[in-house]
């Protein structure tokens, strides 16, 4: 039985690899900071073993390493993605530092890597990215992930060893963020309403969980020419707000009016954001195949399916405030 060690297991992408490795028999071990929230791994929990790990210590991460003697790394834990982590310390500790660490203990173990970037290290492009680019973070979460996808580059070609880096661009589905904007507007539309909307031109290439699932899958699995392999795992089409809540009105039958600009616009904000997924459909054979309206179906099945969690989702979005 594979050996996986998974930092960000509890959180939303990472519950939901956690669950897609279980189901292909490998033996999960999740490498978790003591004041992580677990409500995402409740029904798993007793599959998986659960790892308090410091990743910001080389001696916490190499104890945890012993202990597994892990074949394979998904390295998903991150500071700062989201508008209310603002500690800088606590994004270099989780996005730079806890990357040196897991690396180092790789090697001693023998450990094949795959790590998350985010799409936002390109900084504003006015142009479907490319993983040739240049980054140009303009936030210290997104300059924190570059420096750790730069390191794990060279890392890897140094080294000789696989680590390829997946910068994700806006993944959503079960168990994401509750305060998130697909989240929002699916509680909220479950309900027949909409919740306060930013700017209706500001744009995202979104991607169903389920496909960037895959993506890891597909990195650990195959071998690459270049161990320091940089892929994009985005649909290649931008969706701008307005569009998505059509999509939702339409999806979910909502009869409810936006009302564009209840909401203020954030700093990282843009009318364009898009990336290009030729190189990962032509070196990992990965491509994004669920579209706007079947993710926002099989999202809002899953809220209608779960009680515990629609409700718990609709208290978290701020359902009942006025």
């Amino acid at each position: 039985m594979t050996r996986v060690a998974l930092t960000g297991g509890t959180g939303f992408i990472g519950a939901n690899l956690a669950r897609a490795l279980l189901a292909r028999g490998y033996d999960v071990h999740l490498l978790n900071r003591a004041a992580n929230a677990t409500w995402r791994i409740e029904r798993i929990r007793r599959d998986v073993a659960l790892h308090v790990v410091d990743l910001a210590d080389s001696s916490s991460v190499c104890d945890a390493f012993r202990a597994i003697r892990p074949e394979l790394l998904f390295h998903l834990a991150q500071a700062g993605g989201y508008s209310w982590q603002t500690n800088v310390g606590d994004m270099a500790a989780t996005n730079y530092l806890a990357c040196i660490n897991l690396l180092q203990a790789a090697k001693e173990f023998d450990t094949r890597v795959v790590n998350t970037g985010s799409s936002s290290e390109y900084g504003l492009k006015p142009h479907p990215t490319r993983e040739t680019d240049c980054p140009e973070p303009n936030s210290d979460y997104a300059a924190t992930k570059a420096a750790g996808t730069l390191y794990c580059q060279q890392w890897a070609r140094r080294e000789g060893r696989p680590a390829p880096t997946l910068r994700l661009y806006s993944v959503y589905g079960p168990f994401e963020e509750p305060m998130r904007l697909l989240p929002r507007l699916v509680a909220f539309g479950l309900e027949g309403r909409l919740p306060p909307l930013a700017n209706p031109d500001t744009a995202r290439d979104f991607v169903y969980v389920d496909d960037a699932v895959a993506a890891y899958l597909r990195a650990a699995e195959i071998a690459l020419p270049d161990p320091g392999s940089v892929f994009n795992i985005c649909s290649g089409r931008q969706t701008t707000l307005r569009e998505i809540v059509g999509a939702t009105r339409r999806v979910l039958d909502v009869a409810a009016e936006p009302a564009w600009g209840s909401m203020g616009s954030r700093s990282w904000d843009s009318n364009v954001w898009v990336g290009d997924p030729e190189r990962a459909a032509r070196e990992l054979g990965w491509t994004a195949t669920t579209d706007l309206d079947a993710g926002l179906g099989k999202f809002a099945q899953w809220l209608q399916s779960e009680p515990g969690m629609r409700e718990h989702y609709r208290k978290a979005t701020g359902f009942d405030s006025p």
